[in-house]
């Protein structure tokens, strides 16, 4: 049975709209208007347009961050994703741990791309709930009143290196120099941060899940379902990533299944500023990357199977003769 973390009110939530304004050369935005609540602004997440990707100025309906995370895990590199059921979009996709930014941390986004790691991505130990640290700063610990969590051994963030191009706050340059582009379908600037997440060593026999909000009945509800993780590890090969999926559950990794997924709009192709995409089809994001999926071995049943079908199939063929 799914376990209630907690409910929140969603009309606590405010944000703001943005105007942005991109070159060559750099992006930048600024908060307009009034806040809003949070259907307030899914109603203003409506496709624009813009002639030039490289040039343009426009309103948008919020600012959103994300987070590629980078966790070192038995001595290889992954990226972590999460899985997502997008009430406002219709659809399930697997992305980065990502959410919208808030109005009072408009100029600091990072701070809404930390919490977003706290809230999302849970590490589970025998002894209790992996707490963290990004350089000095605490996490928060979201669900202190349904989970246990151990204060002496935190996880760490880490920053990465940024992105080329600068972003900028009114006239404040983002130091961390995150990846931003503008998402048309939704009316919404997007930053992705990179960060590494650096395990104590006496983390043992780990376990990943992802915790997300729904709107139930006018809440916001987070519930922890151990039945389904939803956090998955795409393991990297020098930096680059691969053509697999896995699930973390004490301590050891398990294939996961990618037939029929589809990939967020932060792994479609960006063209200057723009991504026009809601999603990617996982096969066609492969392709994009030059990367072949990884064809697991015939053994036991699988070939059992497959020989009964290919009998099926000559059977069918010598009927139609």
């Amino acid at each position: 049975m799914p376990r209630t973390l907690i409910r929140k009110n969603p009309s606590n939530f405010k944000t703001l709209p943005l105007f942005v304004e991109a070159t060559p050369e750099g992006l930048s935005y600024q908060s307009v208007g009034m806040p809003l609540n949070f259907a307030q602004t899914l109603q203003r997440r409506r496709q624009v347009s813009v002639e030039d990707p490289q040039r343009f100025a426009l309103e948008l309906a919020n600012l959103g961050v994300s987070v590629r995370l980078t966790l070192t895990w038995q001595n290889r590199e992954y990226w972590v994703l999460v899985r997502q059921r997008r009430q406002d979009r219709g659809d399930v996709v697997l992305k980065l741990i990502s959410g919208y930014v808030p109005a009072h941390e408009m100029n600091l986004p990072l701070l809404t791309a930390i919490q977003e790691v706290a809230e999302e991505c849970l590490l589970e130990t025998p002894e209790g709930w992996l707490i963290g640290r990004f350089n000095d700063t605490w996490l928060p610990t979201p669900y202190t009143g349904a989970l246990h969590y151990r204060e002496k051994l935190p996880f760490r963030l880490r920053p990465l290196s940024g992105a080329a191009l600068p972003v900028r706050t009114g006239s404040l340059n983002l130091i961390e120099r995150p990846r931003a582009y503008v998402h048309l379908p939704t009316a919404s600037l997007q930053l992705v941060y990179d960060l590494r997440l650096e395990l104590p060593k006496e983390a043992r026999n780990l376990s990943l899940f992802h915790v997300d909000e729904r709107l139930e009945k006018e809440q916001l509800v987070a519930r922890l379902d151990r039945s389904k993780p939803d956090l998955y590890l795409m393991p990297l090969n020098e930096g680059k990533p691969c053509a697999e999926l896995y699930t973390l559950k004490k301590g050891q990794l398990h294939p996961a299944s990618t037939r029929g997924l589809c990939l967020a709009e932060s792994f479609a192709p960006q063209e200057g500023w723009v991504v026009r995409e809601e999603r990617i089809r996982w096969k066609d994001w492969l392709n994009h990357q030059g990367l072949a999926e990884v064809r697991k071995p015939r053994t036991g049943l699988r070939k059992l199977t497959h020989k009964a079908r290919a009998l099926l199939r000559l059977a069918r063929g010598n009927l139609h003769k």
